[in-house]
């Protein structure tokens, strides 16, 4: 079977890059022939007229539309795996996979449909304030984007979107990574029938072997909306504990006066990723927006390390309650729960160990690639059929 993915890359690469590649590798691996159609946003968005080329194409993108049109015909390809399609491909490229007779099946790594800046927060906190309404007001009525340019743009394109029923029309299976986003879509009113939950994954390494490790890590952007500033006040109020947080510092003010105990070991890959994983006692994560599927979880769970995380989003369904949890849950935006649940861990060796070690088991049970290839095997089985 002939996969054409469908990625409009973002200015820096991110998670949803990182997925969108090992999706090409895993599908390979799988046996089938990939083709790419991509598109990046990196420096549109440094000029004025990049901005709005950015704004005009968000709505309607003619060289996008063009490019989708011209990949069909010259892959022709059994199924589309469409990711982001902003700014410079645009969702009305999705009328040329139906004129094609090509079936869709959509990744859902965010939540862009129904929410105009994908994340589902405002002021700090989560919002569903456009999915309430159903329509994109609130977006420019709050200056969700801290620009009016991009507020309006983003809502516009969202509006187009919906108006236009490109999505609804076109796209045959909705593939969400959780089944939380699953909820929201039904609740956007995108038919059950046409929804399916497919998790990341990850290569499971080694046996699973854990090690008690010696401080307290976080992997991920050092920024508000992550909660660092949280995990960086526990760490105050327990100077006799150590904390690593790796990763790039988007928000600067949250490092200016870090306490002695909080190390930043700035962006890290390869061997020294591994390392600083496989020598932490468990992970934080402090997320004030429900984020989609953060691989920091897997990537953890591969060294047999839990997660402390909220208690909102996806994290709930991945971390789990009760005998099942493989890490702990805390009250989203608290650090006074936040801090409760990292002195629990780091007071109790014998139930991170069982945590970590319950970590391990469910990545390998069902977040390994070969589980989530099997389950990518049947839908497009499945899609295959529509073009028979």
């Amino acid at each position: 079977m002939k996969i054409l993915l469908v990625h409009n890359d973002y200015g820096k690469y991110s998670g949803e890059e990182a997925v969108v590649d090992k999706m090409a590798v895993m599908l390979g691996g799988m046996g089938h022939e990939v083709a790419q159609l991509r598109m990046s946003t990196a420096g549109a968005r440094e000029s004025l007229p990049g901005k709005i080329r950015g704004f005009v194409s968000g709505i309607y993108c003619p060289s996008g539309v063009r490019a989708m049109r011209e990949a069909l015909r010259r892959e022709r390809p059994d199924v589309v795996n469409v990711h982001n399609l902003y700014p410079f491909i645009s969702p009305a490229a999705l009328r040329e996979c139906r004129k094609a007779g090509v079936p869709v099946v959509m990744t859902i790594h965010n939540f862009r449909l129904m929410c105009p800046t994908g994340l589902f927060m405002r002021g700090g906190a989560p919002c569903e304030h456009c999915l309430e309404r159903g329509d994109e007001w609130g977006c420019v009525r709050y200056n969700c984007e801290h620009s009016m340019l991009k507020s309006v743009g983003y809502a516009a394109r969202n509006a187009v979107a919906r108006h236009g029923r490109h999505y609804m029309d076109c796209v045959d299976t909705f593939a969400c990574i959780t089944d939380f986003q699953r909820r929201k879509l039904i609740k956007a009113g995108f038919a059950p029938e046409r929804i399916c939950v497919i998790p990341n994954s990850m290569d499971v390494p080694g046996a699973g072997d854990y090690t008690e490790g010696d401080y307290v890590a976080f992997s991920g952007r050092i920024s508000r909306e992550k909660g660092v500033d949280l995990i960086v006040e526990v760490a105050r109020r327990h100077p006799e504990i150590p904390f690593r947080l790796a990763g790039a510092v988007r928000d600067a003010d949250l490092v200016a006066d870090l306490p002695a105990n909080v190390e930043l070991t700035g962006y890290l890959s390869g061997e020294t990723l591994a390392e600083f994983y496989r020598n932490a006692r468990f992970f934080v994560m402090a997320s004030r927006w429900y984020e989609g599927f953060p691989m920091t979880i897997l990537e953890a769970a591969g060294y047999a390390k839990p997660m402390i995380a909220p208690d909102h989003g996806g994290f709930t369904e991945i971390i789990g309650h009760g005998d099942d949890a493989v890490g702990m849950l805390t009250a989203p935006g608290d650090v006074d729960s936040l801090e409760e649940a990292v002195m629990s861990l780091w007071n109790s060796p014998a139930t991170t160990r069982r945590l970590g070690e319950a970590a391990y088991d469910k990545l390998r049970k069902q977040f390994s690639t070969d589980v989530v290839a099997g389950k990518w095997s049947e839908l497009l089985n499945e899609l295959s059929k529509v073009n028979i």
